[in-house]
């Protein structure tokens, strides 16, 4: 039987946290597809926006510990676009004729950057 050790384990939690923060955001990438097809429903786009505020919200959280370990400029330009990825969500409930494709296009570019 294999024993891990407690640093191995350490080392392989950054990059299983990266996995589901990117499952996290295909999630969102999908969700927000589907609200900008053109027979999306009104419900469809509040089921975007609020998956997306509330998986940036969960992010900006942790980007504002002291705890988190990214280097200060990162964590606060990442602060940035999820406080717009956030107000551009509150726009997409309010304005049903509004485009997705910025709030598709910042989030896969974030997305791809957690490789």
């Amino acid at each position: 039987m294999y024993q891990f050790s407690y640093a191995e384990i350490l080392e392989e939690a950054p990059a299983i946290g990266r996995e589901r923060e990117r499952a996290a955001f295909d999630r969102a990438i999908d969700l927000l597809r589907i609200a900008d097809r053109p027979d999306a429903e009104q419900t469809d786009r509040a089921t975007a926006a609020g998956f997306l505020q509330s998986l940036w919200g969960v992010l900006i959280d942790d980007l504002q510990s002291e705890e988190n370990a990214l280097p200060p400029d990162l964590r606060s330009d990442l602060v940035s676009i999820g406080l717009w990825s956030m107000h551009e969500a509150n726009a997409v409930i309010a304005a049903p004729e509004r485009d997705l494709s910025a709030l598709i296009a910042v989030n896969s570019s974030i997305r791809d950057g957690l490789r």
